[in-house]
């Protein structure tokens, strides 16, 4: 657990960054500066608004912990504030939101998404973990963009109680942090079965090493020559530490894309029907309007990708289309991790974590559907497969942070961060505040 002397100018100190950055919702003033840990707003903490980057839980304070909250704090972490996020986590750039995290490097560009705020509290203060969640690369993605380590565990490692979910059978808890040891220390103490969650294991977690390293062809497409660039150099130094670098084609792995959409907006479009106006979401007054009438207003509040998400969800879960997209994404995922856990066997798989460095805020917003949704196009099969992943800082380019992912097979979350670990000794992180 990190330890330091408490600030007690922190909390006004944070506030006067906060301004600047937009990362984070909520501040808990009595904060000093010890042993701190951030709290992505979808998780619960309880007397602190929680609201999930929508409108629509404005004013929502939870009467209880998240179980990853109520654990860090009986090991002593002290909660320092609720970080912003896209809308329900429906986002690559963390701009599907009121609250837009600016990156740390360069004010002008995203922080990436959804988990921006917890990327951007993690790149900005020395002593800390974030708590974060991830569905198709929300931990990843931010991580690499502001220059942090970002640990996505096997999933249900960690427990989801508490979590204001976006697809349940894709959601995963994990942390930030500017060392891996960090993210090991409270790893160790939030990870484990909770009676309050029937998906969470309590599966042993292992650390198997090895020294191969398997780069999938068809992942390569499309990346940037400065991020390939930062990315060789990476498995240069790596074959000098005695790794085996090796290359795999796998032509399954281009239809993930899609079928993570299908299944988690289908999952989304289901979470999100119960923000009808009467019991969850922004509460309706007017209750002589017959329900469609009620019921629209109510969700009025949607942003617009929430609204696009429910309505393509709502579709592909149709009984019309049902077998045509979603069972057949559902029979694609099962594929696919059968693939990449034989691959897994006896080796990592390693990739740039981001196609590209972190675009600027007025790029992202140009971008066409299309486009945004394929920045994730390394993060997803991890995520869609349920594999425990971590991405770091590999290389800077014009004073941006490049990162890489590593993937290793289901419950071999600790070979994961022996290898950061490892990676750190011969590797210096930047930061450019430290708070």
């Amino acid at each position: 657990m990190p330890t330091t002397k408490p600030n007690p100018k922190f909390a006004e100190e944070l506030s006067k960054l906060n301004k600047k950055l937009n990362f984070m919702s909520v501040i808990n003033s009595s904060a000093n500066g010890k042993s701190l840990f951030s709290v992505k707003d979808n998780l619960c903490v309880k007397g602190f608004e929680s609201r999930a980057g929508s409108k629509i839980l404005s004013g929502y304070i939870p009467p209880f912990n998240a179980t990853a909250v109520q654990r860090m704090l009986d090991s002593g972490y002290e909660f320092v504030g609720k970080t912003v996020m896209d809308e329900f986590g429906f986002g690559s750039f963390g701009t599907n939101t009121d609250i837009v995290a600016k990156n740390p490097f360069d004010e002008t560009r995203v922080a990436g998404g959804s988990s921006s705020g917890a990327a951007v509290a993690t790149a900005v203060i020395k002593n800390h973990v974030a708590i974060a969640e991830s569905t198709g690369g929300s931990i990843s993605n931010p991580a690499s963009f502001c220059g942090v380590v970002g640990f996505t565990p096997t999933y249900g490692t960690i427990s989801r109680y508490g979590l204001i979910d976006y697809a349940n059978s894709l959601d995963k808890v994990g942390v930030m942090g500017r060392r891996a040891a960090d993210i090991r220390a409270a790893f160790d103490r939030i990870k484990g079965a909770d009676n309050y969650d029937s998906t969470c294991s309590d599966s042993k977690i292992s650390s198997t090493p090895t020294k191969k390293l398997m780069i999938i062809e068809q992942l390569m497409k499309g990346i940037d020559s400065k991020v390939l660039s930062s990315f060789d150099l990476l498995l240069s130094k790596m074959q000098g530490m005695g790794y085996k670098v090796e290359h795999a084609s796998l032509d399954i792995i281009d239809k993930a894309i899609p079928a993570y959409y299908i299944i988690s907006m289908a999952e989304a479009s289901t979470n999100l029907a119960k923000y009808d106006g009467y019991k969850y979401g922004e509460q309706g007054k007017d209750f002589t309007k017959k329900y469609n009438d009620f019921f629209c207003d109510a969700r009025s509040s949607f942003g617009i990708e929430a609204k696009r998400r429910i309505v393509l969800g709502t579709f592909v879960r149709s009984a019309s289309v049902k077998d045509k997209y979603y069972i057949k994404a559902l029979k694609f995922r099962t594929a696919l991790t059968s693939k990449l856990s034989s691959i897994l066997k006896d080796s990592f798989l390693i990739s740039p974590t981001m196609p590209t460095v972190a675009p600027k805020i007025d790029e992202a917003a140009g971008l066409s559907l299309i486009k945004a949704y394929s920045m994730d196009s390394l993060t997803i099969p991890p995520n869609l497969s349920g594999l425990p992943h971590i991405s770091f800082p590999c290389g800077y380019a014009n004073g941006m942070p490049i990162g890489a992912q590593l993937i290793s097979s289901h419950f071999n979350d600790y070979a994961l961060l022996d290898f950061v670990e490892s990676w750190e000794k011969s590797f210096k992180y930047e930061f450019k505040y430290n708070l």
